[in-house]
């Protein structure tokens, strides 16, 4: 089977190869690929900027159809639709986090596409544990949404606490940010999106999922517009999706007092914080990053409602053979939400 692979350490180093399919243990079930979403971290693992252990296949945001089961897994059957909980693949089992649910925290922790092989292929292999099964209503495609929406659901719907008659500030339209964006309106709150001056068709599409208003802020000073509709009140939360100095700042000037701010996003930098901000407007500031087994759970119960849909998130669908315009898609910002899907 073909797989898009990273063969070395270093900036680069990914090509399409021909592998085997692995085995399925007793204890394993094999799932064959349908999509793998295009993720920050895969064009991190191509940069070196991500810590990954080549020879490894990329790709973690995984959906497919269980094509094997091993002699000891009860829960499933073939044929069955799942999509994967990639980031457990390796853990200890034994530290605080992992008894915790935070296994993201374990010090041995390997997720699929950077620590072992993940979902740029055919078939791939995991655990019952990291399968979850798909509601009928959504499609295969969207269903690799997954694992970026559980951690929007993790920022918004359990660490952050937001309730109807807010008003959110979702600042970068990136997938998270549009995902952000969903999310929020399902749950009837109102939501101003911002994106730098190249995020044009991704304030559009903000608008199109239900955003009260988009700013574009190479135009207009984010706070400013923020008080505009909130009667100079400012933003109740703001969550940073973008992973950009001024973005953070702008979230921060356009919250009110008191006001709660989660980062989603990576910097990848050192950056100026305004630190006096967050004590003269005694803000609540907090990080979140991925999500717990848990999170999934709660996820999947909010896919059962029926009341949100991530299909339109999608803008391109490639093979996987087509990576390279599937990558820039994504850093050059003319893209939605990127899948690939595998080739024979």
């Amino acid at each position: 089977m073909k797989a898009l692979v990273k063969t070395a350490p270093g900036n680069g180093n990914l090509e399409i190869l021909d592998v085997p399919v692995p085995e399925c243990g007793p204890d394993q079930v094999l799932v064959e690929v349908a999509y793998c979403g295009v993720c920050g971290t895969d064009i991190h693992v191509m940069h070196d900027t991500f810590r990954n252990y080549p020879p490894v296949i990329l790709g973690h945001e995984i959906s497919g159809k269980i094509a094997e089961i091993g002699r000891n897994v009860e829960e499933f059957r073939r044929d069955e639709v799942v999509t994967i909980l990639g980031a457990t693949a390796v853990t200890c089992g034994k530290c605080e986090y992992c008894r915790s649910g935070y296994f993201i925290f374990c010090k041995n922790r390997r997720g699929m596409g950077h620590g072992v092989n993940g979902g740029f292929t055919k078939f791939v292999v995991a655990r019952p544990d990291q399968l979850y099964r798909v509601p009928e209503q959504f499609s295969l495609a969207e269903a690799a949404l997954s694992e970026p929406f559980a951690a929007i659901v993790q920022a918004i719907s359990e660490l952050t606490p937001v309730q109807m008659g807010d008003v959110a500030v979702v600042s970068g339209p990136g997938p998270m940010g549009l995902l952000a964006v969903k999310l929020l309106v399902a749950q009837g709150i109102k939501t101003i999106v911002a994106g730098a001056p190249g995020d044009t068709q991704r304030l559009a599409a903000a608008k199109r999922f239900g955003a009260d208003a988009v700013v574009n802020v190479g135009e207009q000073n984010l706070a400013e517009v923020v008080r505009d509709l909130t009667k100079g009140r400012g933003a109740d939360v703001a969550f940073e999706c973008a992973g950009h100095h001024s973005s953070v700042r702008g979230c921060l000037d356009a919250l009110r007092p008191m006001g709660r701010y989660t980062q989603i996003a990576i910097c990848g930098c050192e950056i100026h914080y305004p630190i006096d901000t967050t004590f003269y407007k005694q803000l609540r500031t907090q990080g979140s990053i991925t999500y717990t087994a848990a999170t999934w759970d709660r996820m999947m119960r909010i896919y059962e409602t029926g009341k949100l849909s991530l299909e339109d998130v999608i803008s391109h669908k490639l093979p996987i053979t087509e990576w390279e315009q599937a990558f820039n898609l994504c850093m050059d910002k003319k893209a939605l939400k990127v899948v690939m899907h595998p080739v024979d």
